[in-house]
């Protein structure tokens, strides 16, 4: 192992008595034993770089290629190639932050037309120019509402993703924002009747369950308290179900992986953030927009950028430095090659398998629905007979990743569905999965079940 380092022993001694360890091992003592390696990584030694990059290609080939039935934000989408075609180009792969903007009209430009496709698909008047990730969209909704009603109460469906509510709770500790979430039952939100002194309501549409919240219904109640409605959606269903901005809501924030970024092993992501005129100035990031030059030529330049570096300092709205300029260029590129129908198609299609395949496991004995008759999309819950992490291991067995478990996604939390999570499994369709790969899936649980 020694020879694929970049350290000498010194060095490394030097390090650790600068941090006060006595050996590597401490360094990483913190990390759980059950997902450290054990004994060591068996890299073989002396090998020329040829041999070592035909020995990992070796490993890699190991790996199982999986038909993915998994979504919870991270979804399984066709990444067109002229996507790969286009945002790959050195010119975007190598742009830096476009500080000055006279020298950086094409990404400044291809920022502000990814701002107009977010626009549209939230129902919007301004879009952001990206965020890091879903997640993050939702922490910078969160302290944009709360500084324009005056209110720290922020109420939280649990059918937001368990994991950005986990980081809104992280930050919340900083920012002293009272965080209370709001069980669901058949994968609805019960909001309170009392929402006194409320100033932000946030849910997902369609939530962490695959089913459709009923938004318009949350406007007026967010009115007669002075709330703010910040909505998560699913963005590539923005082409089939009518738009979060359409039914009220003051911000909406989405995760833009769908949109020509592959899973990646979970990153880099892209966060969507648009909001209303009226909140332009507490907008995180940066605002790309689009002015004449001193020649009356169409020119991009930065028009707002709220972070705490520049001329605001303390009156900074975000702490946000920057976006995801590469993944966004992607998304406008996709966006702008699917079009409205083709949007509407994808999304289409990944409904109608969702439907297919929920129909046909329901079927099966010993499954029920997780959320009773409450219609869902192309996402949708289960109840197993069994432990879903059981099936899912027996499955894999016939080439397919089944979905998610539902304890596992969040840790076990009540208030998600009625019944024991780790016995419910999520499972996900896009315009990728075909009727004999949804077939192969319900023969696979059904004997993985019996």
């Amino acid at each position: 192992m020694a020879d694929y380092l970049p350290h000498t022993a010194e060095e490394i001694d030097e390090m650790l008595s600068f941090v006060g360890l006595d050996s590597i091992d401490e360094l990483f003592a913190h990390i759980p034993a059950a997902v450290q390696v054990a004994g060591g990584l068996a890299i073989p030694q002396g090998m020329a770089e040829p041999d070592v990059s035909a020995w990992l290609e070796e490993l890699a080939a190991a790996n199982r290629d999986l038909v993915c039935f998994a979504g919870a934000g991270a979804y399984d989408h066709e990444v067109p190639a002229v996507v790969r075609a286009l945002a790959m180009r050195s010119e975007f792969v190598t742009a830096y932050t476009p500080y000055q903007p006279e020298v950086a009209q094409g990404v400044l430009q291809a920022i502000f037309e990814y701002q107009t496709v977010v626009s549209r698909i939230c129902g919007m008047p301004v879009a952001n120019a990206s965020l890091y990730d879903g997640a993050s969209s939702l922490v910078e909704a969160v302290n944009l509402t709360v500084a324009s009603s005056g209110s720290s109460k922020v109420l939280v469906s649990r059918g937001v993703h368990p994991h950005w509510r986990a980081v809104l709770r992280t930050f919340a500790v900083g920012t002293g924002h009272e965080i209370i979430e709001v069980d669901l039952h058949d994968g609805q939100s019960q909001w309170p009747t009392d929402l006194s002194g409320v100033g932000t309501i946030v849910v997902a549409y369609p939530n962490v369950l695959g089913c459709l919240e009923e938004i318009a219904a949350l406007r007026p109640m967010a009115n007669a308290v002075g709330a703010k409605l910040v909505v998560a959606i699913d963005p590539v269903l923005a082409g089939s179900v009518a738009t979060a901005g359409s039914l009220g809501a003051d911000v909406v924030i989405a995760e833009g992986q769908p949109f020509g970024t592959a899973l990646s092993f979970g990153g880099p992501y892209l966060g969507i953030f648009a909001t209303t005129h009226e909140e332009i100035r507490r907008l995180p990031g940066r605002l790309v927009g689009q002015t004449l030059d001193t020649e009356g030529r169409t020119a991009y330049v930065t028009t707002l950028r709220t972070r705490e570096q520049d001329i605001r300092r303390e009156k900074a709205t975000s702490n946000v430095c920057t976006n995801q300029t590469l993944m966004a260029v992607a998304a406008a590129v996709q966006l702008g090659w699917l079009g409205t129908q083709g949007l509407a198609a994808i999304a289409r299609n990944s409904i109608r398998a969702g439907r297919y395949a929920r129909e046909q496991l329901l079927a099966i004995s010993g499954i029920e629905s997780a959320t009773g008759s409450t219609p869902s999309l192309r996402e949708f819950a289960i109840n197993l007979p069994m432990d879903a992490s059981t099936v899912i291991e027996r499955v894999a067995d016939d080439g397919y990743l089944a979905g998610i478990s539902l304890g596992a996604l969040t840790d076990g939390e009540s208030g998600v569905i009625a019944g024991d999570p780790f016995k419910s499994l999520l499972i996900a369709t896009t315009e990728r999965r075909t009727r004999s790969q949804i077939d192969g899936l319900v023969a696979s649980i059904a004997k993985a079940v019996a």
